[in-house]
């Protein structure tokens, strides 16, 4: 109150009214001719003006001096608000990080004294730190911070000093925000979130197979305690809820600890054994970071088809973005059945009758499984009635002297086109068939896959994170020794021996015999029940020999490629420094595990245009599909591939070394 009226009294109106009445009353004296009066009070005019101008210039003095008094009140309250703000408040320049200002709070954070470090980096206080942020117009510092033992989330801005030409003008200006209690309770929550998932027993008929009731409750009993051990261990739980199923839920701190060990209970199930000798084997998919149970549940039964679908004896782990992989190293328990078969082979005669035509495509730099399924299919549509056509890159394959044999006959005159006149050609009812690869970035033409609404799949490849999803039909076995093998079954279920010309068989045994490196691995008992019936039906053993052939330079290529080899961990890596064929640098893969003590083989190169590749065979324990899908590639335990992009040979070779390193730890 006191002041408010202070300031009335300053601000008040001075005499200037007052003076001007008063002049106009002496000229009006004047007027009069009353001289002496008029001089009087001229005179005690201009005493009062004297008078007014000193007063006013006092005021003046007053009013600047109350003026400075706020201005002090002012900025001391800021200063002491600043200093002992709540908030810790730090100062700092742009180019180097070093404190220009901080208040007590903010040293106190730090634990530092605050004439010692005024002229220390900030980033000497908050390890790590950057300014980027605030560059990029950010006010939030990309992640939390830790200083002390306590959780602070950093805002800020930048300011600009009155220095215009100073490089140093601009500066930062930052303020740390606590956030430990709710930081830790937002961890916790994410931690304990329920993860829920599905067990299932891979070779359950297998380890009961000739086993007494009794036998058949000790291996039950033994899996059951080995489960019930892995989720007391993890504190989850467990419920059987079929013969071979089971269900688990554990929170997902536990989960983080299993990845990092890599699910160790898919290799102690394996100490389960049937009085037969056949190890307990069993697959897992988790779902994880689903918004409720049931999106989890959901999730975990996608995990476990596609563990099951990629031959078992491994986890799945599921989220919404994306599919992670653990196990999967042991060999796969072959489950197919010719119920299976013909039930697939009744149902894709179906989709080859509804159909206006037919397209077959496999992956790129088609192989002679590739090739050689693709012809089984156009034969398969032959006895349907429908026109099919192979698409395919006659200049980049693996199969030249097949696709020429085969184009030689009739009836495949005209019947391999390029990727583009198979876009042009395809309609509403066309069927896309995909063979040899399940993958849709590696199909010949994912343009092609894209367009084409009713699409079958029929591959032998242990299906990757990325597959194609929503097909009519998907006749994915990796359990079968090549794609050929598969439509050699179907064949049998649907075509007459007559209806398959001598070529056909011919191109489907060729597919088998690369695929199983001439019947030495991956072969079964249905491996050579279909090899047994395209012989029967005319395949020539000689002529499928021929096509295996290469001339005198791709054979001193590939023993150069031999030469450059060199062992690392047990594995042949061979990485030569000029451009190679692709099928003379499986050849050499191939040729790399005769030697003594070799249980894979990778040979990396350059392909010329400005990439690379990678073959990788197996023989021995190494499943060199997981070792390629590190790198982006995939195939099957035996086989498999990767191309690098726009990459050097050398940083290939690196990444390979590195995938190597890291799968046998």
């Amino acid at each position: 109150m006191k002041r408010n009226k202070k300031i009335q009294k300053l601000v008040e109106p001075g005499a200037g009214v007052y003076l001007f009445f008063l002049l106009l009353f002496a000229a009006a004296t004047m007027f009069f001719k009353m001289y002496y009066l008029a001089a009087a009070e001229g005179v005690a005019v201009l005493i009062l003006i004297v008078y007014v101008v000193i007063l006013k210039h006092k005021k003046a003095k007053e009013l600047s001096a109350y003026i400075e008094e706020v201005k002090y009140d002012t900025e001391n309250a800021k200063n002491n608000t600043l200093m002992n703000f709540p908030l810790s408040i730090a100062v700092f320049r742009m180019d180097d990080y070093r404190i220009i200002w901080g208040n007590d709070t903010f040293f106190e954070m730090c634990a530092s004294d605050v004439v010692s470090r005024l002229d220390a980096s900030i980033s000497d206080i908050v390890p790590d730190f950057s300014g980027k942020w605030l560059m990029e117009g950010k006010k939030v510092y990309p992640s939390i911070l830790e200083i002390g033992g306590r959780k602070y989330q950093l805002h800020g801005k930048i300011i600009r000093s009155d220095k215009e030409d100073d490089t140093s003008a601009f500066m930062g200006i930052g303020y740390f925000v606590d956030v430990t209690d709710y930081d830790n309770i937002r961890l916790e929550y994410e931690n304990s979130r329920p993860v829920p998932g599905i067990v299932v027993v891979d070779n359950m008929e297998e380890l009961f197979k000739n086993q007494t009731d009794r036998v058949k409750n000790d291996i039950r009993e033994l899996i059951e305690d080995k489960l019930q051990q892995w989720c007391l261990d993890n504190k989850g739980i467990l419920r059987r809820y079929d013969r071979d199923r089971y269900i688990v839920v554990f929170e997902k701190r536990y989960i983080r600890e299993m990845k990092l060990q890599k699910f160790p209970i898919v290799e102690n199930m394996h100490q389960v054994e049937s009085p037969a000798g056949i190890n307990a084997s069993i697959s897992i998919g988790l779902g994880e970071d689903g918004e409720n149970l049931v999106e989890g549940i959901q999730f975990a039964d996608m995990g476990i088809e596609l563990a099951l679908s990629r031959g078992g004896d491994q986890v799945v782990i599921k989220n919404k973005l994306s599919f992670e992989f653990f196990g999967g190293r042991g060999y796969e328990v072959e489950k197919r059945t010719k119920v299976r078969s013909r039930v697939m082979a009744n149902t894709l005669a179906e989709l080859l009758r509804d159909s206006s035509q037919v397209l077959v495509m496999g992956h790129r730099y088609a192989d002679l499984d590739a090739v050689g399924a693709a012809v089984g299919v156009c034969c398969l549509s032959r006895k349907c009635g429908v026109r099919a056509n192979i698409v395919i890159d006659l200049e980049k394959n693996a199969a030249g002297l097949l696709i020429d044999r085969v184009r030689a006959e009739a009836e495949y005159k005209d019947m391999f086109i390029s990727p583009q006149e198979a876009l042009l050609k395809a309609d509403g009812h066309t069927l896309l068939v995909v063979v040899d690869t399940n993958r849709p970035e590696q199909v010949e033409y994912p343009d092609l896959l894209s367009a084409c609404n009713r699409v079958a799949v029929i591959d032998h490849h242990r299906v990757a994170a990325t597959y194609i999803q929503n097909a009519a039909l998907g006749f994915i076995e990796p359990y079968a020794s090549s794609a050929c093998e598969l439509i050699t079954e179907i064949l049998q279920e649907i075509a007459d021996e007559s209806d398959i010309l001598k070529i056909e068989a011919e191109a489907m045994l060729a597919g088998i015999v690369l695929d199983t490196k001439s019947f030495s691995i991956r072969t079964g008992e249905r491996t050579f029940d279909a090899a047994s019936y395209l012989r029967r039906i005319g395949a020539d053993t000689a002529e499928v020999k021929k096509l295996f052939q290469t001339d005198m330079e791709d054979t001193i290529s590939k023993y150069k490629i031999l030469q450059s080899a060199k062992l690392y961990k047990g594995v042949a890596v061979a990485a030569p420094q000029e451009p190679q064929n692709r099928v003379v640098a499986a050849q050499a893969a191939d040729e790399l595990l005769n030697i003594s003590g070799v249980t894979a083989s990778v040979v990396v190169a350059p392909n010329g245009r400005g990439g690379a590749f990678a073959s990788a065979r197996s023989i021995g324990e190494i499943n060199v599909q997981i070792l390629m899908e590190k790198l982006g590639g995939g195939g099957n335990r035996s086989a498999a591939a990767a191309q690098f992009e726009n990459m050097d040979y050398s940083e290939a070779a690196e990444k390979v070394y590195g995938a190597i390193e890291e799968y046998l730890g």
